[in-house]
């Protein structure tokens, strides 16, 4: 008797541990694996910046703040650092994401993207220079983020570049969404 609760205790234990291991590996597959220590970046983003808060909310996000959220808790934020993966997942080049650190502000502006990883077969031209992303500074969420006419195109890499222009596009639009009010956003 006493030896078979014994197997049937390890039963349930092993039982109960693959339960909670798949739940685990469920959950972190569900997020594309990004740099897991962006701040050296955020300053390039928004040289100005008081403060930022912790990674979180949905999507996932940094608000980016004027002054030190921890002296002037009731501040409102100024802008918005993400993942174009955390906010627009499905979407992918001609190989995989490509990993684009998006600064923004609250009218609806692009501060500043960082390209920190891709693994396009012709990212090393396009997408990789530092001009590729310079092009997005000051490009508002209203702006048509289309290759060859308001976006500079490179040959050979066409899958790579309107996946590139398309993932910031969208992932803008769908943080303003979220997060800014119509108002907010009107062209100036």
């Amino acid at each position: 008797m006493v030896n078979r609760r014994l197997i049937g205790g390890r039963f349930l234990g092993s039982l109960l541990l693959v339960a909670v291991s798949i739940v685990t590996l469920s959950a972190q597959t569900k997020r594309t694996f990004t740099n897991p220590r962006p701040e050296p970046y955020f300053k390039a983003l928004f040289p100005n910046a008081g403060g930022f808060s912790t990674f979180g909310g949905e999507p996932l996000h940094y608000k980016v703040y004027g002054v030190d959220p921890k002296t002037s808790p009731n501040a409102p934020p100024i802008g918005f650092i993400f993942w174009t993966t955390d906010v627009s997942p499905k979407d992918y080049g001609y190989h995989g994401p490509i990993h684009f650190l998006v600064g923004m502000d609250t009218h609806g502006i692009i501060q500043g993207v960082v390209m920190d990883y891709n693994s396009e077969p012709y990212g090393y031209f396009s997408v990789d220079p530092p001009k590729f992303v310079e092009q997005f500074k000051n490009k508002s969420i209203r702006d048509p983020f289309q290759i060859g006419r308001d976006i500079a195109a490179v040959s050979r890499a066409s899958i790579t570049m309107n996946h590139a222009a398309r993932v910031l596009r969208d992932s803008t639009r769908t943080m303003a969404k979220t997060f800014l009010t119509p108002d907010s956003i009107k062209q100036q």
